[in-house]
């Protein structure tokens, strides 16, 4: 009998009996056997362990995470992140639950780890393609590790402790492990990476010929996130500068090892979000959930006024507001000059990542003022003004006669998010020019090698701790929108009031004059401090009473 049938008739059981998923053991007897006994079969289970990585095209029934924050609403009231703004979510009605995907994921990890070995395939020694195969077998288990790693950091950013399943468990074991602290899961994170980032390639392209598995780099840049996460407010109350040190380090050594030995480098002219195929070929890429051709984002996400659009997840004016004007300055409403031409010579990121008025999609010039093709009064118009840009791809398709998809890879990490990282994580600790003989690079040059990156003015002034923290922020927020970024910020940060008041823009036009009105308030979100981590699901609590819930839920 094949896995998958195995695996549809155990998540079968687990349905009709209730029991813990983390009971399921996807490859049993006879087929465990044969799952470890041939190269092309641990090729398969590695593959289906990479398939479990999640990426954020509309993690939320179609509504990305970054429609939970104070960069985009999504247009339909009847998705489920209206919970999430309502706050109408509970152990019970869970958003965004995962935690039976990645401790499935996990399970399938320890397995494979449990059960590889090169042992037995020493007797195809004679085949043609037996090097082949052994080099690529031979780093399966550190692809793997880092895996689980990152599959432990999905759990815990969501829900804090967690227990740290190391191992295959029994069902009479399962059903009573106890949870590990935050820490203590990050340190076990941080240990694994150290430990197979050296025994995992810096690149695959020698034989495997693509991107899109765990190499070195990616190993490096989980452990800048997670310290970096480690040392925010979220989970470092005191402020302990140790914790910043460690996460700036982090971040340095893949810093340092990227210029030196050019593994990873700003390619100012490439777009990463415009065409998958592209991305593959960025030099700016560290790794990436490769997904197969679909129009599937574009259909969600499209103006309504386009074939096949359906709006979806719309940028908000506060997010519009934050980009700043090209040279440098602050974008403002005040200023007659801004306010005449509200789109006009502003940073260039915000033409990549936003539709707005006048602009043009897929040859198509954007109409979002009353009346407009894709504005009020439409039904599914947009409720903010603007639609967004990045991540569509403007050779794709939704015509009903001639439909195209495209490949719409999700970039887990890049390197603009490492330098990001050892900002924040250095001036946290230091100020914003902090030198000396192991701090080569300054939080303030590391911010303006994504701005020069973007062709934005460097940043000289804010020279205080206070002020430099604001600029990183800001800078981190229009760099990595809608790549699942803002919403865990915001929780790390602790700054979840953000969310309340959210702003549209309604623009009318006369003749050929338009007119903005900036303070569209749109309905007001919910915000109780008890979001900055989820509810566990009440049935696994159920099960084994040694998971507590988290506080206040």
């Amino acid at each position: 009998m094949s896995k998958k049938y195995i695996t549809a008739i155990c998540l079968l059981l687990i349905t009709m009996t209730s029991c813990n998923y983390l009971d399921f053991d996807e490859v049993t007897g006879q087929s465990k056997a044969y799952s470890y006994a041939y190269f092309d079969e641990l090729a398969k289970d590695v593959t289906h362990i990479y398939g479990q990585l999640q990426s954020d095209f509309g993690a939320i029934g179609g509504a990305m995470r970054d429609a939970a924050t104070d960069n985009a609403v999504y247009t339909w009231q009847n998705n489920n992140v209206y919970d999430i703004y309502n706050n109408t979510w509970s152990k019970l009605n869970t958003v965004d639950d995962v935690w039976s995907t990645y401790y499935s994921a996990i399970r399938s990890s320890n397995d494979f780890l449990e059960n590889y070995s090169l042992k037995g395939l020493e007797r195809f020694k004679n085949n043609a393609t037996y090097k082949t195969d052994s080099a690529k077998a031979v780093v399966y288990p550190h692809e793997v590790r880092f895996l689980r790693a990152y599959f432990f950091f999905e759990l815990s950013k969501r829900y804090g402790d967690i227990p740290l399943l190391t191992r295959t468990y029994t069902m009479d074991e399962i059903n009573q492990v106890q949870k590990s602290s935050y820490d203590q899961v990050v340190d076990y994170i941080v240990k694994e990476c150290d430990s197979i980032a050296p025994k995992l390639p810096v690149t695959y392209r020698s034989y495997f010929l693509e991107t899109g598995r765990a190499t070195r780099g990616a190993a490096m840049a989980l452990k800048s996130r997670v310290l970096l996460y480690a040392a925010s407010a979220l989970h470092n109350p005191n402020n302990d500068p140790v914790k910043w040190d460690r996460a700036a380090k982090a971040s340095l050594d893949l810093i340092l090892n990227a210029e030196a030995n050019v593994w990873y480098k700003f390619e100012p002219a490439v777009n990463l979000f415009s065409n998958g195929n592209t991305m593959l070929t960025a030099k700016e890429l560290i790794f990436e959930r490769r997904n197969g051709n679909s129009n599937d984002f574009e259909a969600r996400n499209l103006p309504i006024g386009f074939e096949g659009g359906n709006s979806g997840n719309t940028p908000t004016q506060n997010l519009v507001d934050a980009f700043e004007m090209k040279d440098g300055t602050p974008f403002d409403w005040t200023n007659p000059v801004h306010a005449a031409n509200p789109y006009l010579n502003r940073d260039p990121r915000f033409s990549k990542t936003i539709a707005y008025n006048g602009s043009v999609l897929m040859t198509k010039t954007i109409q979002t003022f009353d009346g407009g093709l894709n504005g009020y009064p439409t039904n599914g118009a947009t409720l903010t003004g603007y639609y967004l840009k990045k991540y569509i791809d403007q050779t794709v398709s939704l015509s009903a006669v001639s439909p195209v998809s495209k490949p719409h890879h999700f970039v887990l990490f890049r390197y603009a998010e490492i330098m990001l990282n050892y900002a924040e994580a250095l001036n946290e600790w230091k100020g914003p020019d902090f030198k000396d003989a192991t701090y080569t690079l300054s939080a303030r040059e590391a911010l303006n090698k994504v701005r020069v990156n973007a062709t934005m003015p460097l940043i000289v002034g804010d020279n205080s701790q206070d002020a430099f923290r604001i600029r990183i922020r800001n800078e981190r927020r229009i760099e990595l929108a809608f790549e699942d970024h803002r919403f865990w910020d915001i929780r790390r940060w602790k700054i979840g009031s953000v969310v309340k008041k959210i702003y549209g823009i309604k623009i009318t036009q006369n003749g050929s004059t338009l007119t903005y009105s900036t303070q569209e308030l749109l309905p007001a979100r919910v915000w109780d401090d008890k979001m900055y981590l989820y509810p566990i699901p009440q049935s696994e609590v159920y099960i084994n009473g040694n998971l507590k819930q988290n506080t206040g839920w």
